[in-house]
């Protein structure tokens, strides 16, 4: 058996898809350990995993959209996070003797403490950009993020970008999504890694009207913030379908005013527990909440924000899967029509079910768990 170090932000999306991973290779007998926020990491794993803690020090919010947010994404929190976490990275490689680490992609002290020392890595690839590099065509700001990482004493020796590993990168997604892409063969395309978490927030199951069509609202946790505007407007649009639809909203109860009568409002829901029930999901588009609902095959209607959004809701629309609103100016009319749409046209749902079932043969946490180990030395 081999022994497995993974290393992760304490970023729900990010978590979860290693998580699930993780738990493949220790249901298989290997060891697992994990270097990340201990309290943020156990409040998502649970108490069982082992955790070489890192500390957690608060980063700046990140409010901007479209290329400042990419800015902010990588001042105010990827690289002050690695220089913050690599001392304790390093220590734990030397105390744990990982035969593999596990590098997300957003963690890049993980990518430098490997190769400091020896050890094999490979990428986790939980968001399209870094997967797709969009910013290939805006050269100017590939090489601006390629010079913070330099300037940051990130960068490793022998040429290799610490965001995307030499050995292995694994995407939680599949070419139906991604559609036809030349990915290196050290890629491995492998559908969302899906698997039981350590909590589940309660929830009133008794509240779902079964003579209406469930859609679920989540604009993400990191949007709390910048979708306070967004609520209002959505909440005008389920008025409008308040005969026939009922939502679950993510959100705190501040943030959705008044909204029709039998919507269920909480700061945090079942996702995976809610999929079977749904019938849409209306989102930010980021990859994990996307992901989560073609695998059940629900279609979406997005309305991205920032990061790496515009681009998934693009590989939505092109799969036929769903409807792209404008987060900051679409209308409670135009967002009703869009609900409308795909709840009203059967293409929209086949078009979910055919990436639901190219994920499924994609193989997901277990696929990714034995690529994982085959990158392990062999005794």
């Amino acid at each position: 058996m081999s022994r497995f170090l993974f290393v992760a932000p304490p970023l729900a999306g990010h978590v979860y898809a290693a998580g699930a991973v993780a738990g493949v290779l220790a249901r298989r007998g290997h060891e697992v350990a994990w270097a990340g926020p201990e309290s943020a990491l156990r409040r998502m794993l649970g108490d069982g995993v082992t955790v070489f803690s890192t500390g957690m020090r608060p980063y700046r919010g990140q409010r901007d959209r479209g290329l400042r947010a990419a800015r902010s994404l990588w001042e105010g929190f990827v690289l002050p996070y690695a220089r913050f976490t690599l001392p304790a990275v390093e220590k734990a490689i030397a105390e744990f003797a990982p035969d593999v680490v596990a590098v997300d992609q957003h963690a890049l002290a993980g990518a430098v403490a490997a190769h400091r020392h020896g050890v094999r890595w490979a990428s986790l690839a939980p968001q399209s950009m870094e997967l797709t590099r969009p910013f290939r065509s805006l050269p100017e700001v590939e090489r601006w993020i390629e010079r913070r990482i330099a300037n940051a004493g990130l960068s490793i020796g022998d040429g290799a970008d610490p965001r995307f590993s030499p050995h292995l990168v694994l995407a939680f997604t599949s070419p139906a999504l991604t559609g036809p892409y030349d990915f290196p063969a050290h890629y491995a395309l492998v559908g969302p890694a899906l698997g039981d978490r350590a909590t589940a927030p309660d929830f009133p199951w008794d509240a779902l009207d079964p003579a209406r069509r469930s859609v679920l609202v989540t604009m993400g946790t990191l949007a709390e913030d910048v979708a306070r505007d967004f609520f209002p407007r959505m909440v005008g649009a389920l008025r409008m379908l308040e005969g026939r639809v009922q939502a679950v909203v993510a959100a705190p109860p501040t943030a959705v005013p008044d909204p029709p009568p039998g919507t269920v409002v909480l700061p945090q829901v079942p996702v995976l527990e809610l999929m079977p029930r749904l019938s849409a999901v209306v989102c930010h588009a980021g990859l994990n909440t996307v992901c989560e609902a073609l695998a059940h095959g629900v279609p979406l209607v997005v309305a991205p924000i920032k990061h790496d959004q515009p681009v998934t809701a693009a590989q939505v629309v092109a799969a036929g899967a769903g409807v792209r609103v404008r987060f900051g100016r679409s209308g409670a009319g135009e967002l009703a029509a869009a609900l409308a749409a795909v709840l009203d046209e059967p293409g929209y749902a086949a078009a979910a079910g055919r990436v639901r079932d190219s994920f499924a043969a994609a193989g997901g946490a277990p696929a990714a768990a034995s690529h994982l180990e085959l990158l392990a030395p062999r005794p």
